[in-house]
């Protein structure tokens, strides 16, 4: 198995593209557009985002996550995925971790996330790191494709 590593990177970094690009289609293929809550890269290069990128040994882009601080103190997870030919490895749980230790270091209390019904395996992830259901918020409030989690840090 070939080992990966996760790091803080530029929303433009190599690779990342093709991760939302990947993700995308596979958001659209389970859900409206309407219940589709991606961030584009602009978005990603806001203050207060932190992208998170896994990489193997030859750099290749497998997986990223996003931290999105709010005004209120608060956080959210944004954009996770791990690219298909990359499953299975642990690296969703890596970069979980990544994104927890960084809300810490900023001294955000709550990380909060949604995602979708259809979507078991990132559930089965956040309700085993501890991430219990809360009643969907902000943009989520009212859209059966969204589920929503949170947990304290």
């Amino acid at each position: 198995m070939t080992s990966t590593r996760v790091s803080a990177e530029p929303a433009r970094s190599p690779g990342v593209a093709e991760l939302l690009r990947l993700s995308d289609e596979f958001t659209f293929s389970l859900y409206p557009a309407e219940s589709c809550y991606l961030l584009d890269v602009s978005e990603l290069e806001r203050p207060g985002v932190t992208v998170f990128v896994g990489r193997d040994e030859e750099g290749a882009a497998l997986g990223m996550a996003a931290l999105v601080q709010k005004h209120d103190g608060g956080a959210e997870l944004k954009r996770m995925f791990v690219h298909p030919d990359a499953r299975g490895r642990g690296l969703a749980g890596g970069l979980l971790t990544a994104v927890e230790a960084a809300a810490v270091r900023a001294g955000v209390t709550t990380l909060q996330l949604e995602t979708g019904p259809l979507q078991h395996a990132a559930i089965a992830l956040y309700e085993g790191r501890g991430y219990t259901r809360i009643p969907n918020f902000g943009d989520y409030v009212g859209d059966p494709h969204s589920v929503c989690y949170a947990k304290d840090l």
